[in-house]
């Protein structure tokens, strides 16, 4: 029981607690660029900058799962690359669409599986796991066209119609005014913050990151909580090439370069632990924002491509570390309370 309430303390206030000081820190982003540049906040840009946002938060999204159950996912971007080419390339050929997407969902699942398994099942380190799929992911990314990026995707006649259809579904249409894509990012936050939030299989996610050993006693199943996570990773980042496909109209081998550390970047600014049991996906959203908006603030302020990768990989790096700097004082108070339970038993007797 005061594992359980110590877990709804942290969910609950230092989650949140966290998640209001970036969507501060978010304002004080929008209200500079703003300054520095008016064309910043116009209704264009606005529109452009909600779409940059949305595949940010989908590769959050995928990131964050696997960051809370301890582990992470280095093949993100490689899924993504594969995506979007396997689905290019079959649309190519004259595939349908969705039958082209179905199968390339197929393959990324099937990616999601093994990493899941290697990592809990085999027990090999994440880091380590996840770099051999990603090398393995980007390497078929490559072959599958014969180390080409696909021509356009919609130059079949017989499918030309269906491909420019699945575009505007996934990238091109608007709803009121918004792209079609910030529907996508919208829906699936809202379906996987339910199920982190209200399901049994979020409560052994946040278990299994918390306390692994803890949540094995309790019952939680390792490998299939663990899969579970990994699979979602997988999918999201599965949606994430095949929007890539869709924008671009063809297939780029280097598709999802970097998207790993884009979902490390969102999740961790959100308040999600690199250590695993802590964070939510509202948090998650709202650092995609901070991660898109400071892409997007910068190149409006002109600043060189190079300054951009340096500001932004800092911003990550203190962001990690602050992480661990707070938590690793967590450990240290759990441990003394519980060489004090250890103890009493003994001192009693005495």
């Amino acid at each position: 029981m005061k594992n359980e309430s110590f877990l709804q303390k942290q969910l609950s206030k230092q989650g949140m607690r966290q998640v209001f000081t970036i969507l501060f820190g978010l304002i004080v982003l929008l209200v500079a660029f703003s300054i520095i540049n008016p064309l910043f906040l116009s209704s264009r840009n606005a529109a452009n900058l909600s779409r940059q946002i949305a595949p940010i938060v989908m590769i959050g999204i995928a990131q964050s799962f696997v960051l809370m159950t301890g582990n992470i996912d280095l093949s993100i971007g490689s899924i993504v690359g594969m995506s979007t080419m396997m689905s290019a390339t079959l649309m190519t050929k004259g595939m349908n669409p969705w039958t082209a997407s179905l199968i390339t969902m197929g393959a990324s699942l099937f990616v999601g599986l093994i990493n899941g398994y290697l990592v809990a099942g085999f027990r090999l380190p994440p880091f380590i796991a996840t770099l051999g799929t990603m090398t393995i992911c980007r390497g078929i990314a490559q072959i599958v066209n014969g180390n080409y990026n696909t021509g356009a995707i919609n130059t079949i006649p017989e499918t030309a119609d269906a491909v420019d259809k699945f575009r505007n579904l996934f990238y091109y249409g608007r709803v009121g005014g918004i792209y079609n894509t910030v529907y996508i990012a919208l829906i699936m936050f809202l379906i996987f913050n339910f199920v982190l939030l209200k399901t049994k299989t979020g409560r052994h996610i946040y278990a299994l990151g918390s306390n692994a050993e803890a949540a094995r006693l309790s019952g939680v199943s390792v490998i299939k909580t663990t899969i579970v996570a990994y699979v979602v990773s997988a999918f999201c980042s599965c949606i994430v090439g095949i929007i890539q496909c869709c924008s671009a109209g063809m297939g780029a081998m280097d598709a999802g370069n970097s998207y790993e550390m884009y979902g490390v970047a969102a999740s961790v600014m959100g308040g999600v632990s690199t250590l695993g049991g802590t964070g939510r996906l509202i948090g998650t959203l709202v650092g995609a924002c901070v991660w898109a908006t400071l892409q997007n603030g910068l190149q409006f302020a002109n600043a060189p491509v190079a300054l951009r990768n340096i500001i932004i990989g800092i911003i990550v790096i203190v962001a990690v570390l602050l992480d661990i700097i707070i938590r690793n004082k967590k450990p240290r108070l759990i441990l003394v309370d519980t060489q004090e339970e250890k103890s009493s038993p003994g001192d009693d007797n005495k």
